[in-house]
């Protein structure tokens, strides 16, 4: 099996995330043109409920089974690589059973009390057959990530979205005919669909690549299992901790966003509708730049496991450093142009240009969410995975105070959700600086801040100078496609200048190392 470096396994993810985000896109696209703004909204309401049933089943284990993995490998102790894998594929085998049940059973309840939408059951039923399908491809995604092989897990993902954009116009146009909520079950369907074929590489994969075989002697490795299962344990609880916050606060986020806006007097269709635009339009914009710093945050715990595992203490800080450094490059252009263009943006995507403000609103504040992620990474891959879980929570009721507070008011309405969103990604990057300059006395980079500030602003200026110059109305495509061209040009010239991207970190590159001197 190839090992790649730290920043070898981060190209590659990068690689298929861009991708597969390109895709999603369509298939986002492809979705909001065919089910409509209340059938966007459907669908992004029963998808919460389904991501925490995926979080409680993983129970943290794709971090952990990295971790351990990656310490494993730096010892070659493959007994312990093969008991870390038996250990996990029964602890999500038995929780996948569980929850698969308990969505079917509940999905009702849960749509009519919760939701306040009856219609969103028939997509949370369609779509729990899904949950024991991510939890195996979970774990197997572990165990190539700590051995540091990020291929498998890279092209897996980009089957999975190539099956899902084949099959979901397909059957959204089906169902849509019976309903709009069977419109959204029929994109649930399709992402079923891809989830599985790209189980279905991941296993053949892992059958090609592994040294062991897993069911030889299987009982006598989950008999003598308890100290890796108190080992997992240790890491995927606090770090199950962290996710289930952030699955309970997506799961509770649409039912105070409903309840609070029906105290501001606003209809729960147009509440719906305005969620719709907020959570499928807006969000998945400003979160775009994170396929660059998840693929970061992937690759970061197995090389800081392992650095730590080595006691290379100096590769641990330079490794953080370099994350954010990374995180922040990548954001930095997705921020100016959804500020500067953000009615363009969502006309030219969507059809429409009706959430353009939240979009401008919200977009600069999520430069700090792009590096909360390698921070968080950071955290967990240095057994500090308690103390994310407290920033995560400590961020997930701030955020529900200020939408509660706001959201209820009709002069604030949608804005307010906008705000207390914004809001909590600051307290949660803020308080993950923090505990790590308290932990392992981790220094921001000052200089790294100016450079960013200074980056940001000359492409911000030089944003608004080509915008001036070349005039172009809403919904066309070809003048903002230029000036998107000639930013990125500035953008990328500015990366190298202001050394954003060393000559060192260009050598680790195979295919650039001839031409790096």
């Amino acid at each position: 099996m190839t090992k790649q470096t730290f920043l070898q396994g981060t190209l590659i993810l990068i690689a298929a995330g861009m991708v597969t985000r390109f895709m999603g896109f369509i298939n986002r696209i492809v979705v909001a043109r065919i089910m409509g703004e209340e059938g966007v909204g459907l669908y992004m309401m029963a998808v919460p409920t389904l991501i925490l049933a995926i979080t409680l089943t993983q129970f943290g284990l794709p971090v952990a089974i990295s971790k351990m993995v990656a310490e494993a490998e730096a010892k070659s102790d493959l007994k312990k690589v093969k008991m870390i894998l038996i250990m996990s594929l029964v602890i999500t085998g038995m929780l996948s059973v569980i929850f698969t049940t308990l969505m079917i059973l509940f999905a009702p309840w849960v749509a009519t009390n919760l939701l306040t939408d009856e219609r969103t059951a028939v997509p949370l039923v369609v779509i729990a057959p899904i949950i024991p399908i991510v939890a195996i491809s979970a774990v197997i995604r572990g165990y190539f990530q700590g051995r540091q092989n990020m291929k498998p897990q890279a092209y897996s993902q980009v089957i999975e979205q190539f099956v899902r954009i084949i099959s979901v116009a397909f059957l959204t146009k089906l169902m849509l005919p019976y309903g709009v909520e069977y419109a959204a079950a029929g994109a649930m369907v399709s992402v079923i669909l891809g989830e599985f074929v790209s189980l279905m590489y991941m296993l053949r994969m892992f059958s090609i690549k592994k040294r062991f075989k897993v069911r030889k002697r299987f009982l006598v490795y989950l008999q003598n299992g308890r100290s890796t299962l108190r080992e997992l344990l240790s890491i995927a609880v606090p770090t199950t901790g962290s996710r289930m916050i952030g699955s309970v606060s997506f799961f509770l986020e649409p039912i105070l966003v409903a309840q609070s806006l029906a105290l501001a007097g606003i209809t729960a269709t147009l509440a719906t509708k305005q969620y719709g635009e907020l959570t499928g339009y807006v969000l998945p914009l400003l979160l775009l730049p994170t396929f660059i710093t998840h693929s970061l945050s992937v690759a970061l715990v197995p090389s800081i496991s392992e650095a730590e595992a080595n006691k290379n203490n100096k590769l641990v800080h330079y490794r953080i450093h370099q994350s954010i450094r990374l995180s922040f490059a990548s954001g930095g252009l997705a921020t100016i142009v959804l500020t500067t263009f953000a009615a363009t943006i969502l006309q030219l995507m969507y059809g429409t240009s009706h959430a353009a403000y939240m979009l401008a609103l919200m977009a600069p504040f999520f430069l700090m969410h792009y590096i909360q992620s390698p921070l968080q990474a950071a955290l967990q891959a240095l057994n500090f995975a308690r103390a994310a879980m407290w920033n995560s929570l400590i961020g997930a009721v701030v955020k529900f105070a200020v939408l509660i507070g706001l959201a209820s008011q009709p002069s604030f309405g949608i804005q307010g959700v906008a705000i207390a969103i914004v809001t909590g990604v600051l307290v949660v990057t803020l308080l993950h600086l923090a505990t790590l300059m308290k932990a392992i006395g981790f220094t921001i980079p000052w200089a790294d801040i100016m450079k960013m500030l200074i980056l940001v602003a000359a492409t911000w200026f030089m944003g608004a100078q080509l915008k001036s110059l070349i005039h172009f109305e809403i919904g066309e495509s070809m003048g903002f496609a230029l000036i998107c061209g000639l930013l990125t040009i500035i953008y990328i010239i500015l990366l190298f200048i202001l050394r954003f991207i060393t000559k060192e970190e260009l050598k680790q590159l195979p295919f650039l190392k001839k031409f790096v001197k």
